[in-house]
């Protein structure tokens, strides 16, 4: 099991949100809060919310733009990034590695308000990695969240090296690695180091998705009831292509 050792953190207190018990009942009655309205086209908050299938085809669409090497950078003008100040209305959380290689907005082809990301190494769900997702589900209304693992991921490669090689750990690296070794653990073996990595990259993936639903009453709430969707995905360095897992 993924550790998510540590005190609770208030979400109100760590966001500063003021309209909490509002934008809680939204979510209940599956109307949307007045300032924060589920995956919106635009920043324009008349525009028609997206569902969470609409929001994958979205990224899978950016992404598609991303792999081709035909971006269109968008929602970058200062035009955009004034409307903003108005409020956010991100269409998809992203949960991903904190690797450097790994963007998600470019990855995606998306701009400023469009993804609420989270970044954590190898996918790791912590206190504050599930309250923040709690956060844009609840209080912003995003319809998708996506948790994605990438090739040759160093956090899940070090575990592999517990494993296999009972390497030494030391700090808090060794609480993150450690909160990997599940995952190892549970993927079959592969003689081909390469292709056994990818395995294990995906299954942690897959876990960290699962985990969350069991992890988080907001969340598989959110799943049962108001059409929130929570998908796991890898990440290829050489072709820069999403797929789901």
């Amino acid at each position: 099991m993924i550790n998510t050792d540590g005190a609770g953190v208030s979400r109100r207190t760590l966001f500063g949100v003021t309209a909490g018990a509002a934008a809680a009942a939204a979510l209940v009655t599956g109307a949307a809060p007045a300032a924060a309205t589920p995956g919106r086209r635009t920043n324009d908050p008349k525009a028609t919310p997206l569902t969470a299938d609409q929001a994958w085809r979205k990224l899978v669409a950016g992404n598609d733009r991303f792999v081709a090497g035909r971006q269109k950078h968008p929602h970058e003008s200062l035009a955009w990034r004034e409307s903003l100040v108005r409020g956010q209305h991100p269409f998809a959380v992203i949960l991903s590695c904190a690797d450097s290689r790994v963007s998600p907005e470019l990855v995606f082809d998306e701009g400023l308000g469009d993804l609420f990301v989270i970044r954590a190494a190898g996918e790791v769900l912590d206190t504050a990695v599930v309250g923040s997702i709690e956060y844009a589900v609840e209080h912003l209304s995003v319809p998708l969240v996506v948790v994605i693992g990438h090739q040759s991921c160093g956090a899940v490669g070090a575990a592999v090296d517990l494993v296999q090689h009972d390497a030494e750990l030391s700090g808090d690296i060794a609480t993150l690695v450690r909160a990997i070794e599940p995952a190892v653990r549970a993927t079959p073996a592969n003689p081909d180091p390469a292709a056994f990595l990818a395995a294990c990259v995906a299954e942690q993936a897959r876990r960290a998705a699962t985990y969350l639903l069991e992890r988080s009453n907001i969340i598989s709430d959110a799943v049962a009831h108001h059409g929130v969707k929570v998908v796991s995905a890898a990440y290829e360095l050489e072709t820069g292509k999403v797929n789901r897992v």
